[in-house]
């Protein structure tokens, strides 16, 4: 029998508690902008396309549910992505969120380019 369930509800546990930590240390780092969100998605992008790369390649597409979803998916946040951006919209400072929006999408992107690019060369 196959536990893709209990696969994924581990991973996610481990990559949202992950993803929390970020968060509080991206906060002290850096107050009142969301930076660990940023730091989670590019990071969660980058390693979703070395990982995506070495499962296809290599084999391994058992470890999908707790890598891919549950793992990465716990990990990266883009509902928490789109709420920081609209918080920062709301308080005034559309600017700022505006940069944000489009440096979390263009470096998330980025990274998963990166992420698969090198992953192909790595594993294949």
């Amino acid at each position: 029998m196959r536990y893709e369930f209990l696969q994924v509800a581990l991973g996610g546990a481990i990559g949202a508690s992950a993803r929390y930590g970020v968060n509080i240390l991206a906060t002290r780092l850096v107050p009142g902008f969301p930076l660990g969100t940023l730091i989670a998605n590019v990071l969660g992008c980058f390693a979703m396309g070395m990982l995506a790369s070495l499962l296809t390649l290599r084999g391994g597409q058992d470890w999908a549910p707790f890598l891919l979803t549950g793992l990465l998916g716990g990990f990266t946040t883009f509902s928490a992505f789109a709420l920081d951006t609209m918080v920062l919209w709301e308080r005034g400072a559309s600017g700022t969120a505006t940069g944000y929006a489009l440096a979390s999408v263009t470096a998330s992107l980025l990274a998963v380019i990166a992420g698969l690019s090198l992953g192909r060369g790595v594993f294949a």
